[in-house]
């Protein structure tokens, strides 16, 4: 009777040690076991040990046992409860299972074999449930969070990108300018006043060129400050000396 006591001693400290917060000794009056002797609630879950406890389990198990006297060469009193989401008619299946389980095991400590087997039923009736309802949430977590990517915009980041696109954007002009516009010398650029005489002679012909702009390559023409201030000072030269020219006409046919 001696040896029994001490191996029951000896099992509740090994469990105590293994199970830790899943183990707490409850009052014989909440096991549902008919006994004054000390009673043990385990609270079990169809998930792996390293899964994250602080979300709410939708399935929990107590399994409730006492050692009897001749524990271990006699079965010890055993009990399950829901104590979430599980069925009557599960737990009524589960206690045989267990009972059955504990008359294979007689002469050997065995609360944690039952243990690990109620774990492992928890898992086969209910862990796909548990499964698909985390699938859902993870789900739901990642259409409600959204991460934001990229770094944020600040005035520096933003002149160095305006830079980099206004350096594309010259690339990209270059690469569009026809290769005789890039090459011409500057003795061929036309003048502002050779231009406009030269515009007025071919005004007819204007609307010939712009038919034909669509298939070949317009040349650029450049204007410089220089060539439009030579353009009014040879106007003005012009202007006078017509100006001139009518006043002796004037003058001759006076006399």
């Amino acid at each position: 009777m001696t040896d029994h006591l001490q191996e029951q001693e000896m099992e509740i400290e090994a469990l105590e040690a293994i199970l830790m917060d899943e183990f707490k000794e409850i009052h014989s009056g909440e096991s549902g076991l008919n006994t004054s002797n000390r009673c043990f609630q385990i609270t079990l879950s169809p998930q792996d040990d390293d899964t994250d406890q602080s979300t709410t389990l939708p399935v929990l198990l107590a399994l409730i046992f006492s050692h009897t006297e001749k524990y271990p060469d006699e079965p010890p009193l055993l009990n399950v409860k829901s104590i979430r989401g599980i069925q009557v008619s599960d737990l009524k299946v589960l206690k045989e299972k267990l009972e059955q389980e504990a008359s294979e095991n007689l002469g050997m400590a065995m609360i944690y074999t039952l243990v690990t087997s109620a774990k492992e039923w928890l898992s086969e009736r209910y862990g796909q449930d548990v499964d698909a309802d985390n699938v859902e949430e993870e789900e739901s977590t990642k259409d409600e969070v959204i991460i934001p990517h990229g770094e944020p915009v600040t005035v520096d980041t933003f002149l160095a990108w305006r830079e980099r696109f206004e350096a594309e954007l010259a690339l990209e002009r270059a690469k569009l300018m026809p290769e005789s516009a890039l090459a011409a010398p500057k003795e061929k650029k036309l003048s502002g006043r050779q231009w406009f005489e030269s515009g007025r002679a071919t005004a007819k012909g204007a609307a010939r060129v712009n038919e034909e702009s669509d298939e070949e390559d317009e040349e650029d023409i450049d204007f410089d400050d220089d060539d439009f201030e030579d353009d009014e000072e040879d106007m003005l030269e012009h202007y006078l000396a017509e100006k001139s020219d009518s006043s002796t006409h004037s003058s001759k046919r006076a006399a």
